[in-house]
């Protein structure tokens, strides 16, 4: 899963605190030195073949699946909660975190053009696939949903797992985002406070409510907190990540839009305590 620090904008009464703000704004725009980058190029490694088609011209589409131990692996799932999960009516509170490629443009056995897809996930996680058909079918079909999001295709559910190819074309490196340091050492360094951080109550508006949706605006209450600079907010593609220090909040979601980070911006409203995340939803 790709993640980016936002752009955290609030209301602030002081010059000092204006100034603390503009550092912060700084560091989350890469401005100033970080200790470790943003994104990393990887060359990962072959997996799995999956050929099928385009719905709306009937192409030849291969998508590859990849492996990589730098993509983070998802949530631990097991195969009943794996069952229970597609049978339910909501799947997509289970996110698989994954690195979508761009098309390439490969000559098929029949020296005809088609296109091909590279998509990466945990290396862990692809030997489980490999080992459980349930989860290498689920792999493909949010492999295929992620392809479907991000380049507006249709592709058909009529697929075919090549035996005797791992890959289709030529590998590909990879730009994948990094969460900074300061993120990853504050949520494994503070295990005991994270257990009793509170999950705040929100709410995730779509703008326009009805039609193509333009924004995801989530509200935040956060009573008792009295200064945004206690707050650490990450925006990624599709999710959001919230700590309230000292521990009195804590909060991870995933949502169903791909948002423009860059665009994103938070406002934190001291009187009612409540913090304000606008997301731009990316266009496909």
């Amino acid at each position: 899963m790709a993640t980016d620090s936002s752009l955290l904008n609030a209301e602030l009464e002081k010059q000092q605190d204006e100034e603390l703000y503009q550092q912060l704004l700084l560091q989350t725009m890469g401005k100033m030195p970080s200790e470790s980058p943003d994104s990393k190029v990887i060359r990962p490694q072959p997996g799995m073949c999956v050929k099928t088609v385009s719905q709306l011209d009937k192409q030849k589409v291969f998508v590859n699946i990849c492996q990589s131990n730098l993509v983070p692996p998802p949530p631990e799932l097991s195969r009943e909660e794996l069952v229970e999960l597609l049978q339910s009516e909501d799947p997509t509170g289970y996110r698989v975190p994954m690195s979508l490629g761009e098309p390439h443009i490969e000559t098929d056995n029949s020296s005809q053009g088609c296109s091909a897809y590279d998509v990466v996930i945990n290396q862990e996680f692809f030997q489980k696939c490999q080992k459980d058909p349930l989860f290498q079918h689920f792999v493909i079909l949010v492999s295929l949903e992620g392809l479907e999001n991000k380049y507006n295709l249709e592709l058909s559910r009529d697929w075919k797992v090549l035996k005797n190819r791992k890959f289709f074309g030529s590998v590909m490196e990879q730009n994948i985002r990094m969460k900074r340091r300061p993120v990853i050492e504050e949520l494994k360094a503070q295990e005991k406070p994270a257990a009793t951080a509170k999950r705040p109550v929100f709410t995730l508006l779509v703008e326009p409510p009805v039609g193509d949706p333009q924004y995801l605006v989530a509200e935040i209450q956060l009573p008792g907190v009295s200064s945004s600079r206690s707050l650490v907010l990450d925006v990624g593609e599709d999710r959001l990540v919230l700590n309230a220090r000292p521990s009195l909040f804590h909060l991870d979601i995933f949502h169903p839009f791909f948002i423009d980070q860059a665009n994103s911006v938070a406002q934190y409203n001291t009187s009612t305590q409540i913090l304000t995340v606008t997301m731009p939803v990316r266009s496909s």
